[in-house]
């Protein structure tokens, strides 16, 4: 008798190690911008991320196992983002979420791309996905999807024939500058003023005047987000009455709050928004502000969608393996009806870049209000 229980014993011991193994849970790290001048949206991003890691836990996890998730903070500079992802990688991470601003992902991402790990990232800068990294996707539109329909919009709608450009002068303003400026002459329409501005400039009382003075038909306005509730501040303080266009950042729920009724008017294309007209987004902002008390912006829908296209990658390839992963990501379609938290039908393309409908708002009354949806691009070919 005793043989046989040798021979189980050791069988017992040798497949010990794979049922631990298989039992650990799956690491997922973080690079957010918790404080610097990027707090308020790398905040919101992690909020979002951490929501559906606790749905996804919930619902069985990742191939089985649950999800560690760990938030490093970027402190918003470029050094630290790139060092901490060298960080993520020694903790054995899956996925690497993060970070949003453009210039700490394009110097963290050749760090995660050396190791072959999957980057979910929130910048919007288009050279992200132009250095043909097959490692990192979006979250959120490449500038080259998106100023397009800002430019169109400017001439078509509002019929301006000059506009005046003011941008943020790091990689996410002056990629999206270096994008709709041509798509301006394209279109015929005057840059009458090209306007640049430093990261976390307070004072935008000489900005503003310039715009004025160049008298063009319209402003577009592409900066970050505390920095967008301080310029509409000025602009009210000194009377600008052109029409106001812009971006995503402009009409972030932040800059709602911080800017009050300056930012009554404003125009803006935006990938995501809490009030967007669909059963799923509308869930998601009910379980967001259950969860954190307030309402939930462009960025934390990001974190939240990004963690959840994971979740349905994974599921289709069945394992934890990050190369494989990206992979997959690399033309998926993603169903809201199969997957809620996506929120809408997304689709990857070979650059990582993603698509999904959009939006144009109009901020009445504090709030903002959809005045015209776009459909995916291949829903509308």
């Amino acid at each position: 008798m005793q043989q046989p229980f040798r021979n189980f014993a050791t069988a017992l011991a040798l497949t010990a190690v794979p049922l631990f193994a298989a039992a650990q849970p799956v690491p997922i790290v973080g690079l957010v911008e918790l404080s610097g001048n990027g707090a308020t949206v790398g905040t919101n991003f992690d909020n979002g991320i951490k929501l559906a890691v606790k749905e996804i836990n919930a619902a069985g996890g990742l191939a089985g196992r649950k999800i560690e998730y760990t938030s490093l903070d970027t402190q918003t500079n470029p050094g630290i983002a790139k060092a901490l992802a060298t960080k993520a990688i020694d903790q054995g991470a899956y996925v690497v979420m993060g970070p949003v601003f453009s210039g700490s992902v394009v110097v963290s991402m050749t760090e995660t791309r050396r190791a072959e790990i999957t980057n979910i990232v929130a910048g919007e800068a288009a050279s992200i996905t132009q250095q043909g990294n097959p490692y990192v996707f979006r979250t959120s539109f490449t500038q080259e999807v998106a100023m397009p329909k800002v430019a169109a919009y400017i001439k078509d709608t509002l019929k301006a024939k000059s506009v005046a450009v003011i941008y943020v002068n790091n990689d996410f303003g002056k990629g999206g500058r270096d994008v709709i400026v041509p798509e301006f002459a394209k279109l015929g329409v005057k840059v009458a003023a090209d306007i640049s501005t430093d990261q976390g400039q307070l004072d935008f009382s000489s900005p503003v005047l310039k715009a004025k003075q160049s008298n063009a038909d319209a402003l577009f306005i592409y900066l970050h987000e505390e920095e967008s509730a301080r310029i509409l501040r000025e602009l009210k303080k000194q009377g600008y009455d052109k029409p106001v266009v812009g971006e995503t950042t402009l009409v972030n729920e932040k800059v709602l709050e911080l800017a009050g009724d300056a930012a009554n008017g404003v125009v803006a294309h935006v990938g995501l928004t809490a009030d967007a007209p669909n059963p799923t987004m509308q869930s998601f902002v009910k379980k967001f502000e259950a969860e954190y008390k307030y309402r939930p912006d462009h960025n934390a829908m990001k974190g939240y969608v990004g963690m959840w296209v994971v979740k349905a990658v994974t599921d289709k390839i069945g394992k934890i393996d990050s190369r494989v992963l990206a992979a997959a990501i690399h033309g998926a379609t993603i169903s809201a009806k199969d997957y809620p938290g996506v929120l809408m039908d997304v689709r990857y393309d070979a650059k990582g870049d993603i698509d999904r409908e959009s939006f144009f708002v109009k901020i009445v009354n504090g709030h903002a209000q959809v005045v015209q949806t776009f459909k995916p691009g291949w829903a509308a070919k």
